[in-house]
């Protein structure tokens, strides 16, 4: 079988889910009551393409039934949680993996205690999926256990990977609590990326698709996607307590063509993190909070960073107690490279957010006299449409851009944000763009381009 016969299963599947996302869509503002016609050319679309996914599932199901299947409990995997499952797991990859066939590792209802394991191909076939409807995959709550591991659960250079259901309990309140103490726990952005905390790590990898995840209590971020493209996410919930530090909800870096639907996210901190080199990302139908809001960056700490681009981010909620930011780009205030250009922020909610709208060029936590230096990251092309709501702060509005490379293109069309009951504030520093339509705050600190 040549690689392309290989992939076109695949292929379909993620045409498959496509269609139904579109059917859905399509269905919720379409009548709620129809009757079906006699003959299916005389069907209303949302029907002719109910029919169309019915018949697509089908021939994937008998597809799939051709393939392998591997339960981790017959490979010795505890479903009581009460021994380490982790050598049943790789077990089960490793069959998965070298099956010219597709596959799928089976994780069956129940709590499975898994030390630390990698998934690594590249392998045989570019169809395994990771059924874990039911399944509870429990962490060591001991952080120092993991030793020298460089991981929790990761896959690397992996192809055509889907992750469908289960939950991930990360188990991090020991964690959260040293690093709260200060007692000599890692701490602080470079702390931040030490794989081994992070409950789930996409690596070197491409075409993966995640569905029907959940991730709780993460000992750090609980899905990091890394070096990888075309990974997409939809239906996940995140949620960790709101004072637990450095649990991003999905931290991209480095990565293209990443699509983030549907997802329910409340954590300690980010809820999305676009870092160096994310491209062409979409993140659509969001709810966030609590958590530090959906952010770039924090970018510029190295000098030979790459940039981001191409970001859209449209259906958004921001709610809850302590969602401290909204729509946020933050960049060092150091001398460095990097770049961030071409950002959609659209159709967004606000309920009682700390800072709605902010770009931060003056980011550097614990580091003495830093805001005396000047980002080197350039912004520019980023806009805001159709935002609306409350903030729990005056100034609902705030661009504090580099007085070196000053923020360019800024654009915001439609703004509605209040507090306490009358019109919030808006602050600009170094920020050169337009404001149109309908606007509270008014944005008249804006600079001509």
């Amino acid at each position: 079988m040549d690689k392309t016969d290989q992939r076109a299963p695949y292929m379909q599947m993620l045409a498959l889910h496509a269609v139904g996302a579109r059917l859905r869509k399509l269905s919720s503002s379409s009548s709620s009551s129809f009757s079906f016609p006699v003959h299916l050319s005389m069907a209303p679309p949302v029907v002719s393409l109910l029919v169309m996914e019915l018949c697509l599932s089908v021939l994937l199901s008998t597809h799939l039934a051709a393939g392998e299947s591997h339960n981790v409990v017959d490979l010795g995997a505890d479903p009581r949680g009460e021994t380490d499952s982790a050598a049943a797991f790789r077990r089960a990859w490793s069959l998965a993996c070298q099956s010219p066939k597709p596959a799928i590792v089976l994780v069956p209802a129940g709590r499975f205690l898994v030390s630390s394991v990698v998934f690594k191909g590249p392998c045989n076939n570019t169809r395994i999926e990771f059924s874990a409807d039911g399944a509870t995959v429990v962490a060591p709550a001991d952080y120092a256990s993991f030793g020298q591991s460089n991981a929790w659960i990761k896959f690397e250079h992996v192809e055509g990977v889907s992750i469908n259901g289960g939950t991930l309990d990360g188990r991090g309140k020991s964690l959260w609590a040293c690093k709260a103490a200060r007692k000599g726990c890692p701490v602080g952005p470079k702390a931040c990326m030490r794989a081994v905390d992070h409950s789930l790590t996409i690596r070197h990898s491409k075409d993966v698709h995640i569905a029907g995840l959940a991730s709780i209590n993460s000992k750090s971020f609980h899905i990091m996607i890394r070096d990888s493209a075309r990974v997409w996410l939809r239906n996940v919930t995140v949620s960790a307590p709101g004072d637990s530090r450095n649990t991003d909800g999905i931290h991209v870096k480095d990565s293209d063509d990443v699509r983030i639907t549907n997802a329910t996210i409340g954590t300690g901190d980010d809820c999305i993190a676009m870092s160096a080199g994310t491209t062409n990302l979409l993140a659509e139908d969001i709810s966030c909070g609590p958590g530090h809001g959906i952010s770039i960056g924090s970018l510029g700490d190295d000098d030979d960073e790459a940039g981001v681009a191409n970001i859209t981010v449209t259906g958004v909620v921001f709610s809850g107690k302590g969602t401290q930011n909204g729509l946020r780009i933050k960049t060092w205030a150091k001398p460095s490279g990097g770049f961030v250009r071409g950002v959609s922020f659209q159709d967004v909610i606000m309920q009682g957010v700390g800072n709605p709208i902010l770009i931060d060029q003056t980011y550097c936590p614990g580091i003495p006299n830093c805001p005396a230096e000047s980002s080197g990251v350039k912004i520019s092309n980023v806009t805001y449409g159709n935002i609306r709501g409350t903030s729990s702060s005056e100034v609902a509005v705030k661009f504090d851009c580099s007085s070196s490379r000053p923020c360019t293109g800024i654009h915001l069309h439609d703004v509605n944000i209040t507090y306490q009951g009358r019109p919030a504030k808006s602050s600009c520093k170094n920020a050169m763009g337009t404001a149109t339509g309908y606007l509270i705050p008014p944005i008249s600190c804006l600079k001509e381009i």
